[in-house]
C-alpha cells in the first residue's frame, strides 16, 4: 500500500524516511522518559500478565524486570487487595482510566508500602482496549508524615492543655499580702513550668532529664560549696517532669527565703535513686539553716508540691527537723 503524505500525495522514500526517523526517535524519547522516571512505570495486558517493567518499578518493588515480566501483576498486590485488581480489568476493558487512589502493594522481600496509583488503557490501531499502563509513586514516607505530624498535633494539644491546668492551679493556689508579691509568686511557678518545657523540645516532648530540670531550678542559687545534685541519669515523661520542676522551685524558694540558703553556712543536698517498685525517689535535704519548725497549717507552698506529685498518683513526706527541712518525694515512672 501506498503511502501518502498530508496532501494527499504519494509519499517519496525520502519522506518516508525521515517519517520513520522522526517516529523511532519519538519512541526513544518516550522510552528514556519511561526508564527515568522516578515512578514505577508498569504495563499489562488484560489477563493482568506484566508486560514491561521500568528501573524504578525494581527499586520500588524489588523484583528485576526479567522476575515480573510474565507473571501476573498479583505479584505485587497482597492478598487481601485482590479484589482492587478485578475491578481494575473490568474498568479498563470498558476504556475507562483510573486516576489517582491510594492503596497498598507488597515488595519482594514481604514488607507493605502505600503507592498511588493511576490506570490507563492501552489501545491498538484500531481503538480496541488491549491492556494498561499503571503508573505508582510510592507514598509510605509521605503518610507516616502525615500521621506524625496528627499525632504531633494531638500531643501538642494535650501537653498545652496539661499546662494551662498546670498555670491555672499555680495561680489558684498563690496568695500573697500584696499584689507585687503575688505578682513574683505567680512569675516564679510559671517561669518553672516554662523552663521545663524548654528541656521537652530537646527530646521531641518525650520528656526531660532530671540533672537538667534540678540544674534549672537551682540556677538562681547554685554554689559548688552550699549545693549538691547528685543522681543516675533519668528521662521523666512531660507530665512528671513538670510536677518535679515546680516541686524543687517551690522547695528552692523557700529555702532561699527561710531555709538553708538563708544562711551563709546553709547547705542543700538533692539526691535521687530507683525506687523498687520502678518509681523515682528524690529526696532533698536541709543542713546548717534554722530550725525546721512544723508549720500548724499547711503552707501554700507544700500544698502545690503536694498537689502537684498527688497528680502523678506520688507521694510526699515532710520532715521538719532541727538540722533544717527533708522532703522526700516519690513519683511513679
Amino acid at each position: 500500500m501506498t503511502q501518502k503524505n498530508n496532501l494527499g500525495v504519494a509519499a517519496t522514500p525520502r519522506e518516508l524516511e525521515a517519517a520513520l526517523r522522526e517516529s523511532e526517535q519519538r519512541l526513544r524519547w518516550l522510552a528514556s522518559i519511561v526508564e527515568s522516571s522516578d515512578d514505577a512505570i508498569v504495563s499489562k495486558n488484560l489477563d493482568g500478565v506484566i508486560t514491561s517493567w521500568n528501573i524504578s518499578a525494581e527499586r520500588i518493588f524489588g523484583y528485576s524486570a526479567s522476575e515480573a515480566i510474565g507473571q501476573p501483576i498479583t505479584l505485587v498486590i497482597p492478598q487481601d487487595r485482590r479484589s482492587e485488581e478485578r475491578e481494575i480489568l473490568t474498568r479498563l476493558r470498558r476504556g475507562e482510566r483510573i486516576d489517582h487512589f491510594e492503596t497498598v502493594r507488597q515488595r519482594k522481600n514481604g514488607s507493605l508500602i502505600v503507592v498511588s496509583l493511576t490506570v490507563s488503557p492501552v489501545k491498538d490501531a484500531n481503538g480496541k482496549v488491549v491492556g494498561a499502563s499503571k503508573i505508582a509513586r510510592d507514598i509510605t514516607e509521605q503518610k507516616k508524615n502525615q500521621e506524625l505530624i496528627v499525632t504531633l498535633a494531638r500531643e501538642a494539644e494535650h501537653r498545652s492543655k496539661n499546662l494551662l491546668a498546670n498555670a491555672m492551679a499555680t495561680v489558684n493556689l498563690s496568695q500573697s499580702s500584696s499584689p507585687e508579691g503575688l505578682k513574683e509568686i505567680i512569675a516564679g511557678r510559671i517561669q518553672a513550668l516554662a523552663n521545663v518545657c524548654s528541656l521537652f523540645a530537646a527530646t521531641r516532648w518525650i520528656g526531660a532529664e532530671i540533672s537538667a530540670i534540678a540544674t534549672q531550678e537551682l540556677a538562681p542559687y547554685f554554689d559548688e560549696k552550699r549545693t549538691f545534685i547528685d543522681g543516675p541519669q533519668t528521662l521523666l515523661a512531660p507530665d512528671a517532669a513538670q510536677a518535679v520542676a515546680v516541686t524543687l522551685h517551690e522547695l528552692a524558694t523557700n529555702a532561699a527565703k527561710y531555709g538553708a540558703l538563708s544562711k551563709p553556712d546553709g547547705q542543700v543536698r538533692l539526691e535521687w535513686s530507683h525506687a523498687v517498685d520502678d518509681g523515682l525517689r528524690l529526696r532533698w535535704t536541709e543542713t546548717g539553716g534554722p530550725v525546721a519548725h512544723k508549720p500548724t497549717r499547711k503552707g501554700l507552698g507544700s500544698r502545690i508540691i503536694e498537689q502537684m506529685i498527688v497528680q502523678q498518683k506520688g507521694e510526699v513526706r515532710f520532715d521538719w527537723r532541727k538540722d533544717g527541712l527533708a522532703c522526700e518525694i516519690i513519683v511513679p515512672m
